[in-house]
């Protein structure tokens, strides 16, 4: 049976971001800070307000391009972390190549994917793919890699195969570790698109929110950045919800964050 959490637990980021937007708005009116340094909290509002048809067609780009490129990440993701955690080795060829590749700064890629797609839609949903399948990888490969040594011999011993084993016990146990990093991988992977549209695109709100600083408005450049981090947070939240729905047998606090 499921616990329900206590009512302060489940206000309480609710209650956390109201007093941040609060003591934000009172620093700045108080400090009587420029809107093109700091714009308050109203202002940023009234920005919102004012170009929201402009930010929802951007949004909608990012928003797009986002989980387009998180798409291609899940499936290759997938295929290489179960092809790392099945074979030492391809772990031992494969792991060091990935490590190298995961710490180029994937910004350095988009001149690039530039110069082979041209600017627009394909370097943002790349570039997203690009800076978050690492932790599809690593998550899906520890999951398969640690599964216990002597739970293996047991299963051995029944008569399972090696393929048996994967499918019917490395894969469910893996689950947790998937989820977990898809929360990772789409937050990872709004700030690869985003990064691209700042740089070679003309859509979406990273080209909004250029767009937007090159004529100081920066109470829009702040709404873009809010945007951004409440898609993000939608969507962490949706997988966090699917992680415990398909892997509640993993979690003995049913209180624990997701």
């Amino acid at each position: 049976m499921a616990v329900k959490l206590p009512p302060l637990i489940k206000v309480a980021p609710w209650a956390l971001t109201i007093a941040l937007f609060l003591f934000w708005e009172a620093v700045c009116t108080g400090l009587s800070i420029p809107d093109y340094l700091m714009p308050a909290p109203s202002a940023i509002w009234v920005a919102g307000v004012e170009y929201a048809g402009p930010i929802m067609m951007h949004a909608t780009q990012t928003l797009f391009t986002t989980l387009a490129g998180f798409a291609i990440a899940v499936v290759v993701g997938m295929v290489l972390g179960l092809a790392v955690g099945a074979s030492p080795l391809i772990y031992q060829a494969c792991y060091p190549l990935l490590v190298g590749f995961n710490s180029i700064p994937k910004v350095a890629f988009v001149p690039v994917l530039v110069v082979w797609f041209g600017i627009g839609t394909v370097p943002a949903i790349l570039t997203a793919f690009l800076i978050s399948f690492f932790p599809v990888v690593v998550n899906v490969a520890t999951g398969l890699a640690t599964l216990e040594p002597e739970l293996e011999d047991v299963l051995r011993s029944l008569g399972a195969k090696r393929w048996d084993i994967m499918t019917k016990v490395g894969l469910p146990r893996s689950l947790p570790y998937f989820f977990a990093s898809l929360k990772v991988a789409i937050t990872l992977a709004f700030v690869g698109s985003v990064i691209s549209e700042t740089v070679a695109s003309n859509l979406g709100i990273g080209y909004l929110m250029m767009s937007a600083s090159s004529s100081m408005n920066m109470p829009l450049v702040f709404a873009g950045l809010i945007v951004i981090g409440v898609m993000g947070v939608v969507m962490y939240e949706l997988f966090a919800v699917l992680e415990k729905r398909l892997t509640g047998w993993a979690h003995r606090n049913p209180n624990a964050p997701g």
